[in-house]
């Protein structure tokens, strides 16, 4: 590896290139002017948890960020991914709305693909080893990520604009800056400026050396690299301040620590909390109860419900932490809310405002429709939805793909899709009234089948056997 590189900066000054920078049309009328319009801003939503240093964050964290001392040069800000998994999931969006709102005031955000540490796994909040992953699946949930990364950046710039000049968006992955190290020369040039004591006395390090399983030399070694990304990205692009999850702390101060030591400059760190279940475990893969932004993983129906699930007293705080809305708007929705608790408002605004960033407003109105398909047994719903929104809503409903042949009957239908027993007792369930098409009851086994009734206008037909018992039927040569 090369010796590292030389500083090119001055306080809050970049002379070298800067990252990328893009202007973005945007629109909520958020006040982000200077400081008090940006860190405390989200400070008081509440996605701005800690700040470290303790010591620089009073002043010269502010200042960085205040137009009239910082010459109004926007600054860079990152916060890294692991791709651990091919998808993202609702524990990763705070983090990104964080870098959407510095995004928002001016500023120009990073988000670091984690296509090298990933294969080493991060200990933090862990309380055992990660199970290792191949290269080659490490890559391809490294391109997914990015995807995924690039399709909010583009719903939030498409679909929340606000007037104002914004930062860039910027998604790199830090394996290609790994893939040019050799070992020795890295542990050469870098290992020297770390101290095992502090590298050990980190919380996630002395929890894993605590635990019946320990830690291995890999997890023991990711502060390092994740330190070297901060330090990698400060020179190359910059880039003072690192976002992260409150579990990401220790990381970040070690990639202070470091760059401080190589460069006398003051970087900083800023976290934000995690999101976790009723049950207070923290949502994500590790701990199986992940919400994940692919739609092939979570549909937007189900990403939308589970938003509208939450409770009352979670929802005003959703709301500031997920979404753009500005604090007298909230305000408002929770004064209504408390005149018409029924309707559930907060929450309904609060699906909507995620699902609309997460899957744009395609999404968003697949959401509605399979809402109003199972929920309100809306027929006109059900003619406009397609295979995919059908299959997304009764995920464990079988599909088949029928012929329909003159004649063919109710009883024909159910025998076909194998929906109910041959003989007497499948035809006793549709006269008993257990069968309904299109959520309609039908009671005549004998009945005819009838476009526009039970076959609907996008040829498709959804048999309910029972309460829960769902087939999906398509029909084919209408």
């Amino acid at each position: 590896m090369a010796a590292p590189m030389l500083r090119c900066l001055s306080r809050g000054r970049w002379c070298g290139t800067p990252g990328r920078s893009g202007v973005l049309p945007l629109g909520l009328r958020e006040a982000h002017s200077g400081a008090q319009g940006l860190l405390a801003a989200q400070k008081a939503r509440g996605l701005f948890k800690e700040f470290f240093p303790e010591r620089g964050t009073k002043i010269e964290l502010p200042e960085l960020f205040d137009r009239r001392t910082a010459g109004h040069l926007p600054q860079t800000i990152y916060c890294g991914f692991d791709p651990t998994a091919d998808s993202l999931h609702v524990g990763h969006l705070l983090a990104l709305l964080g870098l959407f709102h510095f995004q928002r005031a001016g500023h120009n955000v990073i988000a670091l693909v984690g296509g090298a540490t990933a294969r080493l796994g991060d200990p933090s909040g862990r309380t055992k080893e990660r199970e290792a992953l191949e290269a080659e699946r490490v890559q391809s949930n490294a391109r997914a990520l990015r995807q995924g990364l690039e399709a909010l950046a583009a719903h939030h710039q498409q679909l929340f604009t606000n007037g104002r000049t914004w930062g860039s968006f910027t998604v790199l992955d830090n394996s290609s800056w790994y893939q040019q190290q050799h070992l020795v020369d890295f542990l050469a040039a870098v290992g020297g400026h770390f101290r095992m004591g502090t590298l050990l006395s980190r919380q996630s390090v002395q929890t894993r050396l605590k635990s019946p399983e320990g830690m291995s030399l890999a997890e023991f070694l990711y502060q390092v690299l994740q330190a070297y990304d901060f330090y990698y990205l400060f020179q190359r692009y910059g880039c003072r301040v690192q976002l992260g999850g409150s579990d990401q702390l220790g990381n970040i101060m070690s990639g202070y620590e470091f760059v401080h030591k190589l460069t006398g400059e003051d970087v900083f760190g800023i976290t934000v909390p995690l999101i976790t279940s009723t049950a207070g475990a923290k949502l994500g893969k590790s701990a199986g109860n992940a919400v994940w932004l692919n739609r092939d993983k979570t549909s937007p129906f189900e990403l939308y419900q589970f938003f509208v699930r939450q409770q009352d007293d979670s929802v005003e705080r959703y709301l500031k932490l997920f979404t753009f809305l500005p604090l007298p708007e909230i305000d408002h929705i929770m004064h209504l809310h408390v005149k018409e608790p029924e309707k559930r408002g907060p929450q309904k605004r609060l699906a909507a405002e995620v699902t609309k960033l997460v899957h744009g407003q395609e999404g968003l109105d697949s959401a509605k429709r399979c809402t109003q398909a199972l929920y309100h047994s809306s027929i006109d719903a059900l003619e406009v939805m397609s295979d995919q929104e059908l299959r997304e809503l009764f995920r464990e409903a079988s599909f088949s793909e029928l012929v329909l042949d003159p004649g063919t009957s109710i009883l024909d239908t159910c025998r076909k899709a194998n929906a109910i027993p041959d003989g007497p007792r499948g035809y006793r369930m549709i006269t008993e009234g257990g069968v309904s098409i299109n959520h309609r009851q039908v009671t005549n086994p004998e009945s005819v089948l009838v476009v526009g009734q039970h076959i609907l206008k996008n040829g498709l037909s959804l048999l309910k056997i029972g309460k829960r018992n769902f087939y999906i039927i398509k029909w084919l040569q209408l």
